[in-house]
């Protein structure tokens, strides 16, 4: 029921109505992103209906590019936009407008055989020059310079979390009436956390400044943090930004020595910096280990780097630890009996 609750459309007139200039451009593109979200929400709900296997994953994630594309087409409102699962940047038709959409269609594509959530990455970003026809380098921009994020759950429920610059908001989509509707207004991540998620098959990869915060997070109460902590790992990064967004906690996909060649494992443009973004608006932090997410201005449009957000006073203990190491005043972390070479979970 959307009775005496704002709906998504009531919102974005409300902002659109506070924001001197408005010309609707901006609050239509996001208007526009965000009902094409319901046409994926829809088909990911039918899931095996569809297919079954690997095939459903490809049918679907190939259904919500095309999706999003075709809905970039026809706004009016971009200059060109530029998709995860695209080589190059797609051109949108005359008349051309001003901003600039990316996007990672269906993230976690990979689980959906196995019923488990998926969503999809967006931002938004000024067309460096409207005039002209739109290039791959008008993408290459730092993370600051994005003006509109977010990101759109599919699974129980189908959320959308949106930030326009000013703080974060979540949506639940009311599918009787296909309206969004605000369920989580003002989001806030706390700044301790008291859980981390981290693939620990990768230890072994791990640079020194990672392992010693793992190694002291995993002593619990009797290690030098004080208390307990518990670690989680779904292997989705949207699954994974979420938590973080509602309960808070910590997300470690740090560098490590099997994707030295590639600068990191995710996606900077795609999922780095639109998610860090989120995160920011949300108190949060975002950082490489040694770098703030938001202040690297990408090279290309795949470029991969390691990516570590969450709670503030955990990612700042993190870029400290980083500093350490690079300072030559860490630990022998690789000395420590946790990280022998019988493994983690000894």
């Amino acid at each position: 029921m959307t009775i005496g609750r704002m709906t998504f459309n009531q919102f974005l007139n409300q902002e659109e109505r506070a924001t001197p200039g408005a010309t609707g451009d901006f609050t239509g593109l996001i208007a526009d992103v965000v009902t094409a979200s319901k046409s994926i929400a829809n088909a990911v709900g039918k899931g095996a209906l569809i297919a079954t296997g690997k095939a459903l994953n490809e049918k679907l994630a190939a259904l919500a590019n095309e999706i999003l594309l075709e809905a970039g087409m026809d706004m009016g409102h971009l200059a060109a936009m530029a998709s995860e699962d695209n080589e190059g940047i797609t051109l949108t038709r005359e008349p051309r407008g001003k901003y600039l959409l990316t996007f990672d269609p269906l993230n976690g594509s990979g689980n959906l055989d196995i019923n488990f959530l998926t969503g999809t990455i967006f931002s938004v970003l000024r067309s460096p020059d409207p005039k002209r026809k739109a290039k791959p380098e008008d993408f290459l921009q730092p993370g600051k310079a994005i003006v509109a994020a977010g990101l759109i759950l599919y699974g129980a429920s189908t959320r959308l979390l949106l930030t326009l610059g000013k703080g974060v908001n979540g949506f639940t989509l009311d599918r009787e009436v296909g309206e969004y509707v605000l369920t989580h207004p003002d989001i806030r991540i706390p700044q301790e956390a008291s859980t981390f998620a981290i693939n620990a098959s990768n230890e072994k990869y791990w640079e020194p400044p990672v392992r010693r915060y793992v190694h002291e997070c995993m002593q619990g109460k009797d290690g030098p943090r004080g208390k307990d902590f518990g670690m989680r790992w779904v292997a989705s990064l949207v699954a994974e930004a979420n938590r973080i967004l509602t309960r808070g906690g910590v997300f470690l996909y740090p560098y490590d020595e099997r994707t030295r060649e590639q600068g990191g494992r995710l996606g900077l443009l795609y999922e780095a910096a639109p998610i860090a973004y989120i995160v920011e608006q949300a108190g949060g932090a975002a950082t490489t280990g040694r770098n703030r997410i938001l202040e690297i201005t990408p090279s290309e449009l795949h470029q991969r780097v390691p990516f570590i957000f969450g709670s503030k006073d955990e990612i700042e203990r993190i870029e400290r630890y980083h500093r350490d190491y690079v300072e030559g005043k860490d630990l022998e972390t690789h000395d420590l009996p946790l990280f022998s070479s019988r493994s983690l979970f000894r």
